[in-house]
């Protein structure tokens, strides 16, 4: 279980609680110090995967709690952004977002207890979903659209990337629904 990636992944859950005191500290930088820490553990999701291959460090415990760390920090993240723009333009892609999340673990749950885990495995479509995802985030909960006096985008980036990994995660949804529902017509009762 004490895994080199295992151990990122639970540093990366741990950071949650200090991410979230970080974004609402009454400090001018917060908000930017916050989205530096959710960008770090987003980073760390990329690591903990490549040294659980590379040191042939794959775990089940591993595989269990990677996704569920996504998960979290994910949906922190979506509800600071959705608390410090308190606008219906980040409202609604957060709640596609998040509502997919949860069909989609109940999902591969269902699946997996069919031992069909495979057919719902996470796809190209998904990972470039989780990738949009987290770039639109960290620019949104920076609030950085200026930069040393310089236009940056951060934020409208983050718009734009926000409403494209939504897109994505519809788009993923209904082919791993497509594909549980194709193994479930074929499966005789």
């Amino acid at each position: 279980m004490w895994t080199i990636p295992n151990i990122i992944t639970i540093v990366r859950v741990l950071l949650i609680p200090v991410f979230v005191f970080v974004y609402f500290l009454d400090w001018k930088w917060a908000h930017q110090a916050g989205a530096f820490i959710f960008w770090f553990a987003a980073i760390t999701d990329w690591f903990d995967g490549y040294l659980a291959r590379k040191l042939n460090q794959t775990t089940a415990f591993g595989a269990f709690l990677d996704p569920v760390a996504d998960k979290l920090i994910v949906a922190v993240a979506l509800l600071l952004i959705t608390h410090s723009y308190a606008n219906i333009w980040i409202t609604i892609p957060a709640v596609l977002l998040m509502s997919r999340e949860i069909y989609i673990s109940a999902l591969r749950e269902w699946m997996g207890q069919q031992g069909k885990q495979d057919l719902v495995k996470v796809s190209f479509s998904g990972k470039a979903k989780t990738m949009a995802q987290m770039l639109a985030l960290t620019g949104l909960l920076s609030e950085m659209e200026y930069f040393m006096g310089v236009q940056i985008y951060w934020v409208s980036l983050g718009y734009i990337l926000l409403y494209f990994s939504a897109v994505l995660s519809f788009w993923s949804m209904l082919v791993y629904t497509k594909a549980a529902w194709d193994d479930q017509k074929s499966t005789p009762d």
